[in-house]
């Protein structure tokens, strides 16, 4: 079986195993949302935010505003290119113009990754949704079947992969706690069963389950 039929069956076995019904009705958390394309200009600018440059959407990944003794202030502006993956920083002038990429976001399930394409169902619709492995990027180590999810559209394609943070994992291997240890700020690697790995506190022991800031892939806190 391929594509929708395939995708259809493993949400409903996933369904059936974590008690959840495939045709309950959609939560508010599960419908898309639309931005819409709108004029802004440098005072405007905030990390996390979408505009379009060239035809192309690119996320503001950090700012900075030098002032200067005569003349307007100028803004230095980092952008991550959502479609290509590279880099650049561009200075503008104070009350420079931009316009804010038109995009959607939804919510969605991690199914399956087949070579370089990650498989996705839409929560709303069950529609397949096939991601480049390169869109997905370091995203993946948080992915697991049934993850969670949100996917940003930009002219019908997919640019962004969003994992929620924090999110809850559960440790699948790690070293035990060594008795007696009270070393104040004893770290020791941890696998979770996502497949991702990162430093926890010595007291947590396998089976553990963790909050995890999948932004900055940090240890949180213990989940009780």
């Amino acid at each position: 079986l391929e594509g929708p039929i395939r995708t259809m069956l493993r949400f409903l076995l996933f369904a059936l195993v974590s008690g959840v019904s495939a045709f309950a009705p959609i939560s508010p958390r599960q419908q898309s949302t639309t931005a819409l394309q709108v004029a802004i200009d440098t005072s405007d600018i905030k990390n996390g935010l979408t505009v379009e440059l060239d035809g192309e959407p690119y996320k503001v990944l950090g700012f900075s505003i030098m002032k200067q003794a005569r003349g307007a202030a100028k803004t230095t502006i980092k952008f991550k290119n959502l479609m290509k993956g590279n880099t650049i920083e561009n200075t503008y002038r104070s009350g420079e113009k931009f316009e804010t990429a038109q995009i959607e976001k939804y919510d969605a399930q991690f199914t399956y990754a087949e070579g370089e394409t990650y498989f996705f169902m839409n929560s709303e619709t069950f529609e397949e949704v096939p991601v480049s492995a390169k869109v997905v990027d370091d995203k993946a180590k948080w992915l697991s079947e049934g993850s969670e999810v949100t996917l940003v559209d930009f002219k019908d394609s997919v640019i962004e992969v969003v994992v929620p943070s924090p999110s809850t994992y559960t440790v699948e291997e790690t070293e035990p706690n060594v008795k007696g240890n009270t070393a104040q700020g004893y770290t020791k690697p941890a696998t979770l069963d996502c497949g991702a790995v990162i430093s926890v506190p010595g007291f947590i022991e396998q089976g553990t389950k963790i909050r995890v800031d999948t932004d900055k892939g940090e240890y949180l806190d213990r989940v009780n």
